[in-house]
């Protein structure tokens, strides 16, 4: 059977539990589609070949057997900052990077649930930029429009569920960086809460901002594949209450009291909404009216939160260079980065991290009048491949800030959020919106963002400037 690429994660475990399909004739055509568009869109910094296709073998060996579990033989991808046993983690770094001897605890639990991973996806260096380019593996590009960058640091990830080389892929997000790009290539992009999807073998990312999340065409798959990865080490020091992401998705959330909030957060360099991008988060709040939910425009007391997320970036950033086993290969903006991270790690640091609990309880506040806040991804459309490729540092750093000023407050909070498809610019760009909510809130906003994605349809558009051609199988 010829699945059609509009099937998904839950379909092609539907398909594959049924007998319709094999696990090998899914790896095979996902290794097949990668293969053919690595030239183009470059998502991919590993393709597992070998393996893929053996642990697709036993996957079959146990469908046979009657074994089932929520992904068994279903092909996804993960982000090259993922430990996958037998492949080095460059984290988008140059050199030749040692093998990994097991897989990272998100990886661990979805081989659990049957998945089989065919390759580690590309991110920019020490997932830092909202671009994927680097001098180790070239540029990864928009499936939408070639000459345009998916995103990043989730990058790869996200051309690579977008073209539809694998159904879902799993991502991680410090600063935006699972929704970032999940707006940039009409995505569903999850943020989980902190501690949901293990980032063990380090118990804290990036000093607690980032997260393990996921990326899908559609709430449900993103879901599922949220479900799959859920789950903690015994040491890792975040571990939030479990939540059913996947039963949320058919759930009606009811009449919600939603928060539209255009303003940039406090940050130290100029941001402004484009008007391309304002109309369709704007069209998206009075579909979500239309829906019967109260939108009303409101900000959240969102303060100088920026000051505390520079040291955790920058501290986190000074840990990864510390561990980096070719320094000298790294971007002169990292070493930049990590010099600032090793001068903020004491007071600062320290400072920052007490200050989460002020943030909490004053943001949370804001709750208590909304349910929802709904926000801009992004504050501009993908830019083109190389815009910010040559900068220095206060250059990238003020280019980001300009078209990504919205998603990384809810990295500080530690709360969920997801990016919804918000539409097209005039230039057929895609653009996104995030849905915001407070601590563990997850089913939530995926029972929201099912309800838009049933009334909108997004998941039934494609992309056509693909070297995929115009119908990939799934």
């Amino acid at each position: 059977m010829t699945l059609d690429r509009a099937q998904g994660l839950a379909e092609s475990a539907r398909a594959l539990s049924a007998g319709e399909v094999t696990s090998r004739q899914l790896v095979e055509r996902a290794l097949t589609r990668i293969a053919a568009t690595q030239d183009t869109l470059n998502a991919f910094r590993i393709v597992r070949t070998e393996a893929a296709l053996a642990e697709a073998d036993a996957a079959d060996r146990q469908l046979a057997a009657g074994v089932r579990t929520p992904l068994l033989g279903v092909p996804v991808a993960v982000k090259d900052d993922m430990d996958v046993a037998g492949e080095p983690t460059a984290f988008g770094c140059p050199g030749t990077y040692p093998a990994v001897a097991a897989d990272g605890e998100a990886v661990r639990r979805l081989r659990a649930a049957g998945a089989v991973v065919v390759g580690k996806t590309n991110t920019c260096e020490l997932g830092q930029w909202p671009f994927t380019e680097g001098p180790a593996f070239g540029a990864t590009r928009n499936p939408w429009h070639t000459d345009h960058t998916p995103g990043g640091s989730s990058g790869g990830s996200a051309a690579a569920v977008a073209a539809g080389l694998v159904p879902a892929a799993l991502g991680s997000d410090g600063a935006g960086s699972v929704r970032i790009p999940a707006s940039w290539t009409h995505l569903v992009g999850i943020k989980p809460q902190r501690g949901r999807v293990s980032t063990w073998p380090r118990g804290e990312s990036f000093q607690g901002i980032t997260v393990n999340g996921t990326l899908a065409r559609t709430v449900a798959d993103a879901a599922l594949l949220l479900d799959s990865a859920s789950g903690n080490h015994d040491l890792d020091p975040h571990r939030p209450p479990a939540v059913d992401a996947s039963a949320a998705v058919g759930r009606d959330p009811g009449r919600l009291r939603i928060a539209l909030s255009l303003k940039p957060p406090f940050t130290a360099l100029p941001a402004r909404l484009l008007p391309e991008v304002r109309a369709r988060v704007l069209e998206l709040a009075a579909k979500l009216a239309a829906l019967g939910h109260d939108v009303v425009e409101a900000d959240p007391p969102y303060g100088r939160i920026g000051l505390t997320f520079v040291p955790r970036a920058t501290a986190g950033i000074a840990e990864w260079v510390a561990d980096a086993p070719f320094p000298a290969l790294l971007d002169r903006r990292t070493h930049g980065a990590a010099r600032l991270g090793r001068l903020l790690a004491g007071a600062p640091l320290r400072a920052a991290r007490r200050a989460e609990t002020v943030l909490h309880r004053r943001i949370g506040g804001f709750f208590t009048t909304y349910d929802v806040v709904l926000a801009p991804t992004t504050a501009a459309p993908p830019p083109r491949i190389g815009a910010m490729r040559e900068l220095g540092g206060f250059a990238t750093d003020r280019a980001m800030i300009a078209a990504c000023p919205y998603a990384w407050p809810w990295n500080v909070l530690g709360w969920p959020g997801v990016n919804v498809p918000a539409g097209f610019t005039p230039d057929g760009l895609p653009v996104g919106a995030q849905l915001l909510g407070p601590a563990h809130s997850e089913p939530l906003l995926l029972s929201l963002a099912a309800q838009l994605e049933a009334d909108l349809r997004w998941h039934e558009r494609w992309p056509e400037r693909t070297a995929l051609g115009p119908s990939p199988a799934v």
